[in-house]
């Protein structure tokens, strides 16, 4: 693969990144993407892009989005495996708690040997893995979200976890879940439809949840922390953003979706991902919270 340098962002941030502090008080896994393509169909974003993805554009953007991420975070690096496009997903690699790992274990079998090196990594970095049960499918960070503000797990199923994995959650994590159910096959990953945020904040887009799934968000999520998106910002990944600091790092977003943002305190980072859509992922898909 030819050298990339690192891109300047095409849509430049709210306020100016070069003056916010480098306080690196977390911790991201993220993969290269050495060998990133759409070499299969698994979700709808990867209908008409298969073999369609520009090597070098997609090394361009993975480095822009890491260079924002290293300046809030620590950043460290799975590495990448030839003949595994999708390893630079690392949200679904597992749930982090503390030193535990709640791993995954994928329904197609596309993605299946990213499991034992995912479980390596993890125990040559010192964490304890967790193995869901037998002929049970979960899919990591990618359906499960912490929300700090509510000290509970939302946790998505329909596509590719299983229903019943939330008690599963709470047992092995000793934390409370809450199950949502996805109807909407474009968003097959909870992460691809809903946020937590700082402040209490949740944003979601409605029409990826049945009528249930939004009440138990409405029930627990007061109106004023609500930002619900619209489908022109669902379809650019908006929900499938990084929460670091007061940022809000996604692939992008209406000009009344980066409002909506500040009004919240929030700074609205945009950084293109566009490459990494076509497989069906954006800024929060190629991170994992360690």
């Amino acid at each position: 693969m030819a050298a990339s340098v690192v891109p300047s962002l095409s849509s430049p941030p709210t306020r100016d990144l070069q003056n916010l502090p480098n306080v690196a008080q977390r911790r991201i896994l993220m993969c290269p993407p050495d060998f990133f393509g759409v070499a299969y169909i698994i979700n709808p974003w990867m209908e008409g892009h298969y073999a369609r993805t520009d090597a070098d554009k997609a090394r361009a953007q993975w480095l822009g989005l890491r260079q924002i991420i290293e300046r809030h975070a620590v950043v460290s690096i799975l590495p990448a495996h030839e003949g595994l496009p999708d390893l630079v997903f690392t949200a679904n690699a597992g749930l982090v708690k503390g030193q535990k790992v709640l791993l995954s274990r994928f329904r197609c079998p596309e993605r299946r040997q990213e499991q034992e090196i995912d479980r390596a990594w993890f125990v040559q970095n010192g964490f304890a893995p967790i193995d869901p049960p037998p002929n049970v499918f979960f899919e990591g960070a990618g359906d499960a979200l912490y929300d700090p503000s509510r000290d509970l797990y939302w946790v998505g199923h329909g596509f590719r976890s299983d229903r019943d994995f939330a008690p599963l959650l709470e047992a092995a994590l000793d934390a409370r879940a809450v199950e949502l159910t996805l109807v909407d096959p474009r968003f097959y990953h909870l992460d691809t439809c809903l946020c937590p945020l700082p402040g209490g904040y949740l944003m979601y887009f409605p029409g990826a949840f049945d009528a249930a799934s939004r009440e138990k968000i409405e029930s627990r999520v007061p109106p004023s922390r609500r930002i619900a998106v619209g489908e022109q910002d669902a379809v650019q990944f908006c929900c499938n953003a990084v929460s670091l600091d007061d940022l809000a790092i996604m692939n992008d977003a209406s000009e009344a979706l980066q409002d909506r943002l500040c009004e919240a305190g929030l700074t609205p980072v945009l950084t293109p991902l566009s490459e990494f859509l076509k497989a069906g992922g954006a800024a929060k898909c190629l991170t994992l919270d360690l």
